[in-house]
């Protein structure tokens, strides 16, 4: 299979058609072989319109909701990300690409062990692993400009945007009653406030529900 041809499509036929315009992010999507980061078995699909399932309950984000996320974080190549739920280390890979150093956290151990080896072998220099509890962020290397969650979740927890820097974004999927809202989070101060940017249905990353509400 010819995977640059295969990459080149996602771009024009999945990536640039929904909006996403951002050369950083296009150049950046377009440059990492996305078929490093899954199963060998999985190959030929890497590139398909769709979250890919890595099993564990875990998947790779479809690529459009990827860039759409990464464009909303308006990423400078000066800055620093964390990603939260880094998996096998595609998001990773493409965020290094955007910016100056990228810390990628992972609480799958066969995750952050399959995902530090890729990225190695592929050079991606500029990437730390770190293995921990997703929910509590990586606050030693903090503050970040950019996080991304790279999953669905219920809601962000408040340690998670404590780890942003005086005008830091978060990007998320945002999940509601069954629907799922692409959502930036910035940083003022010490006030945050938040923005639904585009519908979005990704699996969900875990250790993210809402604590059940209280009924009578």
């Amino acid at each position: 299979m010819d995977y640059v041809a295969a990459r080149h499509n996602m771009v024009e036929g999945q990536i640039r058609p929904n909006k996403v315009t951002d050369p950083l992010v296009v150049q950046a999507v377009e440059a990492v072989p996305r078929e490093m980061f899954v199963p060998k078995h999985m190959r030929g699909i890497a590139y398909a319109d769709d979250d890919l399932d890595l099993g564990g309950g875990r998947a790779l984000m479809e690529p459009m909701v990827l860039a759409r996320l990464l464009q909303a974080a308006r990423i400078e190549e000066d800055e620093v990300a964390l990603v939260v739920g880094c998996g096998t280390g595609y998001s990773a890979a493409v965020l290094s690409r955007m910016c100056s150093t990228v810390v990628a956290l992972e609480s799958d151990s066969e995750f952050a062990a399959r995902a530090g080896a890729v990225l190695g072998e592929l050079g991606y220099d500029n990437v730390a692993m770190i293995s921990g509890p997703l929910a509590e962020g990586c606050p030693q290397q903090a503050p970040y400009s950019v996080i991304l969650v790279d999953g669905s979740v219920e809601e962000v927890p408040q340690a998670l945007l404590d780890q942003l820097c005086d005008g830091g974004r978060l990007v998320a999927v945002v999940t509601a009653r069954g629907q799922g809202v692409g959502t930036v989070y910035t940083r003022r101060g010490d006030s945050w406030g938040h923005l639904g940017v585009f519908d979005a249905n990704v699996r969900p990353l875990p250790g993210f529900s809402k604590p059940p509400a209280f009924t009578f």
